[in-house]
């Protein structure tokens, strides 16, 4: 009489190879997950780094400004502040500040934040509405596929 090899032979072969793979695939999501990581913090980087930028310059236009005898800003304080005007998605036009502090704020933009090129930063100045004072600064990561922006708006009073 021949014996029949038994029904199960291998099953524990496939259970270590399925356990294999859902191992596997645990370490790729923890990679994947990590690299997720790693986008985010610097995503958190460029924008805390545009806010120290953004009040940065609105420090120096509130301590630079003139004011007169009663404390009040001087009407003609914050002409020449404006650095660019309008524009959709980041790319500003107009005429650039002839300020030093804009100057150099706006050097210390495109050093500090990558793919921030010329015409991306926008300081704009409304008189009219109570010496409002619009900060806009974009900027583009290597990796980023959309150009970001971070906007603070403050009163100079």
């Amino acid at each position: 009489m021949k014996a029949h090899p038994p029904a199960q032979s291998g099953v524990i072969l496939l259970e270590a190879l399925i356990g294999i793979l859902i191992f596997s695939l645990g370490v790729l999501a923890m990679v994947a997950l990590g690299a997720t990581a790693v986008t985010v913090q610097a995503d958190a980087q460029y924008r805390t780094e545009a806010m120290n930028l953004a009040e940065r310059i609105s420090s120096a236009i509130w301590t630079g400004v003139g004011r007169t005898v009663e404390g009040d800003v001087d009407p003609d304080a914050l002409v020449g502040y404006g650095q660019l005007e309008g524009g959709d998605d980041c790319v500003f036009t107009g005429d650039d500040s002839t300020r030093q502090e804009v100057i150099d704020w706006v050097a210390a933009v495109r050093a500090g934040l990558p793919g921030s090129a010329e015409g991306m930063q926008q300081l704009a100045v409304n008189t009219a509405r109570n010496n409002q004072v619009s900060i806009t600064i974009c900027w583009q990561a290597p990796t980023d596929p959309k150009v970001r922006h971070y906007t603070l708006v403050t009163y100079v009073n």
